[in-house]
């Protein structure tokens, strides 16, 4: 079964946007995008908000005909473009080839989903990966820990009333200070 693997770059103080969603703190080199590049090409789907969808759409269609791209930039932006994209939103009318609007966050959907073949999904977007977990449809962790202290803006993890262990996969630090904590659910625990 595929997983649900959220990916969220996050402030050391735990933020994954600033006061004015600016998220241009994030220190992206050519060695963590390729980093991305590598994790990414192998999934399935992503599966994002509208926000993040817009936000993604705006840019990354052609930004490899940019002559001053470098070359993660280039390959990142033919991953993109040929992906499957799930957009979960309620007022998204029209998308670009290769995406699926869904207005809602339904379980047994995502279940089913996850069921199909392919590779992993990979779940982007505050509000949306807020609803998966509120769902415990996320399988897998892979925060980027940014060495900024942004001192207020959107934390990615909504505050909740239950305690959810993890197990720790992997770590790695980039040459840029970034920090990427891997976890998973317990072999036993999970959907």
């Amino acid at each position: 079964m595929r997983k649900i693997v959220l990916m969220m770059s996050v402030s050391l103080d735990g933020y994954m946007e600033g006061p004015n969603r600016e998220i241009d703190w994030h220190l992206v080199d050519d060695e963590l995008h390729q980093h991305f590049n590598d994790v990414l090409k192998e999934m399935g789907a992503f599966l994002e908000g509208r926000v993040t969808y817009e936000l993604m759409a705006g840019y990354w269609p052609d930004a490899d005909r940019d002559p001053d791209a470098s070359a993660p930039v280039v390959e990142f932006a033919g991953i993109w473009r040929n992906m499957p994209k799930v957009v979960f939103s309620r007022t998204l009318q029209h998308a670009d080839r290769h995406t699926t609007i869904v207005r809602d966050v339904v379980v047994d959907d995502i279940l089913a989903l996850k069921a199909q073949d392919g590779g992993d999904l990979a779940l982007g977007g505050a509000e949306l990966a807020a609803e998966f977990l509120r769902h415990d449809l996320v399988d897998e962790f892979r925060v980027y820990v940014h060495p900024v202290l942004l001192g207020r803006g959107r934390r990615l993890f909504p505050e909740g009333d239950a305690l959810t262990t993890l197990r720790l996969i992997d770590s790695r630090r980039f040459g840029n200070g970034v920090v990427l904590l891997h976890y998973g659910r317990p072999e036993t625990g999970g959907r």
